[in-house]
């Protein structure tokens, strides 16, 4: 298995598919990475000389954020959000969907599961 930031590649997988692997490289930056390093999309990791692995590790490091960092850079935004009480970071405190999608129904996946069922009085 290649080891590309951090991630283990799969050998049986086209290159195109397994840089996908990597946390922040999806297809289009997998198609753009290959492209700029000058490898075919369809060969497969097993396949891959020392020197391909080379050139998009080398790439990789070089130009995109992935993985940790990225993690990091995402963690800090929405802290930076939080500290500066913007409605975002006050809807991210409270666990509250962020993008002005409906909590009334749905929204279940952010507040988690229903509460204890309230019984009215009459």
């Amino acid at each position: 298995m290649a080891r590309i930031a951090g991630v283990e590649i799969p050998n049986q997988k086209r290159i195109e598919i397994g840089l996908t692997f990597i946390f922040g490289i999806g297809r289009p930056r997998s198609k753009m990475i290959l492209e700029k390093t000058k490898i075919d999309l369809d060969k497969k990791v097993k396949d891959l000389s020392a020197d391909e692995l080379g050139r998009i590790r080398k790439h990789i490091e070089s130009s995109e954020i992935v993985e940790g960092d990225l993690r990091k850079n995402t963690n800090q935004d929405i802290k930076r959000l939080m500290d500066i009480n913007s409605y975002r970071g006050r809807r991210h405190q409270r666990g509250l969907p962020v993008r002005g999608q409906r909590t009334k129904t749905n929204a279940r996946t952010r507040k988690g599961p229903r509460g204890a069922m309230i019984k009215k009085r009459k």
